[in-house]
């Protein structure tokens, strides 16, 4: 069966001609968003230690990276990797830590490439420049937080940036010659379909290369938790989100790469909805929810591919 989206697997075996997986590098980053300089707390989803890699040992990056790809190789038998710097703010330290960190990775001989996530509030001249001179060695994308275009939104769960903020981080990013992964979120309190739609508007309108969504996860340690626990917030059924997935990618350019289409937080960590710890079964919702519609990603795209 014919995917109806642009999945990254299917882009990234183009590529690179066999089966290529990332594996997590923690780097030993904070977020501005915690330490004070922008707030502290976080943001009001956000539970660092969730992400922190199966292989996570606290190890220098090129151990971090050897474990992670033994474990990796054993569980999914891939060929090569991209080293993904996911946990916290990847560009939040002086230029000579990051580039001694990303050097490291580009040079590990079973590494086909890095992926940087990062907020787009914490990007200037010279960290893209280190970047855009790393990507001339390997391939390398950017991963950056959006979550919402609506300034409200993003006030109210303490991004403390705005889509203004985003739209300069593309536009720079862009002028490095860098790719831009966005990450958002389905289902953020008060907000609608309506507000969905623009959100991928504005990804369209910037060009950005590839897309990642997440259902609103609540977990354990979050502002989030007590809210819901308040009653305060709640969470979208499965099937609902789904639907709302296959409305923002029909409006989406077909060459955007969907880098995923939901959420996996540890079970440990997860308080609602209980419907994602099983993404197997979130993506067959989604593809059947494409099947019954006969839709497929772009079918609602109003202007010229973004290109990839």
């Amino acid at each position: 069966m014919i995917k109806p989206y642009n999945q990254l697997s299917d882009f990234i075996k183009e590529r690179f001609g066999c089966k290529v997986f990332k594996v997590t590098v923690d780097g030993g980053f904070t977020c501005p968003n915690r330490d004070g300089s922008k707030s502290y707390g976080g943001c009001a989803y956000c539970a660092p230690t969730a992400l922190l890699p199966k292989a996570h040992e606290n190890a220098d990056v090129v151990a971090t990276l050897d474990a992670g790809i033994r474990y990796v190789r054993l569980r999914h038998k891939a060929d090569k990797f991209i080293a993904y710097f996911q946990i916290n703010t990847n560009t939040y330290a002086p230029l000579p830590y990051l580039r001694d960190l990303y050097a490291a990775a580009i040079s590990h001989p079973d590494v086909a490439g890095i992926a940087v996530s990062t907020r787009p509030d914490v990007l200037d001249d010279n960290v893209l420049e280190m970047l855009r001179l790393f990507k001339e060695e390997k391939f390398l994308w950017l991963e950056l937080g959006l979550q919402s275009a609506n300034d409200a939104t993003l006030a109210r769960i303490n991004r403390q940036h705005t889509a203004a903020d985003f739209e300069r981080a593309c536009k720079d990013a862009a002028s490095a010659g860098i790719d831009v992964c966005a990450h958002v979120i389905i289902g953020l309190p008060e907000e609608c379909r309506r507000d969905y739609l623009a959100t991928m508007e504005l990804l369209s309108r910037n060009k950005v290369w590839g897309v990642k969504f997440h259902q609103l996860q609540i977990l354990r340690g979050t502002a989030f938790e007590r809210d819901y626990n308040a009653g305060k917030l709640a969470v979208l059924g499965l099937e609902e989100y789904a639907g709302f997935v296959v409305d923002c990618l029909e409006v989406l350019p077909e060459s955007m790469v969907v880098h995923r289409l939901c959420g996996d937080a540890p079970q440990a960590f997860l308080i609602a909805p209980r419907w994602g710890v099983n993404k197997f079964v979130v993506i067959d919702t989604i593809m059947k929810t494409f099947q019954q519609r006969g839709t497929r990603q772009g079918a609602r795209f109003i202007g010229a591919d973004s290109g990839a």
